[in-house]
């Protein structure tokens, strides 16, 4: 039986890190903050660092592209349980996109540069989070092409 307290017992609940040792949210609870976003506020841009990886607790962030010629475009989206800014693992740490929020949204944010030293620190940690963010990577990917062939059948 895991015995989780404060933030820890958050990230516990959530689908991403659900079922782990208490080491791991002992390890972890350091780098996180819950923080809120009210509908319509933008979580970062891109280009900026990407600092930061969200645990989505409550609401729906849309992931935007600039398109020329199209104006914004929401290509993806994040709700609850969701995980956004697995990005922020892997170098340039830049955003490729916009994030916002499209209702209002309650997460938990993880202080990427944080996460990335302990990764370092602790390679078991690191192995840890690498098995949770790749299905979730790969799940993204094959969203992705899914929704390209859409689009490229709509344009036929």
């Amino acid at each position: 039986m895991v015995i989780v307290e404060g933030l820890a017992k958050i990230v516990a609940a959530h689908p991403l890190f659900k079922g782990l040792d208490q080491s791991f949210y002992d390890a972890v609870e350091g780098c996180a903050k819950n923080v809120r976003f009210a509908a319509d506020t933008y979580l970062f841009h891109e280009g900026e660092d990407a600092n930061d990886i969200y645990l989505i607790r409550e609401g729906h962030v849309a992931k935007e592209i600039a398109s020329p010629g199209q104006g914004r475009m929401t290509f993806q989206t994040v709700t609850t349980g969701g995980v956004l800014g697995i990005g922020a693992f892997a170098p340039p740490y830049r955003w490729g996109f916009d994030a916002i929020a499209r209702e209002d949204v309650r997460a938990i944010m993880f202080d990427a540069t944080c996460l990335r030293t302990k990764c370092q620190a602790d390679p078991a940690l690191g192995y840890t989070i690498l098995k949770r963010f790749l299905p979730e990577m790969v799940d993204r990917l094959h969203d992705t092409r899914v929704q390209m062939l859409d689009l490229y059948r709509a344009r036929s």
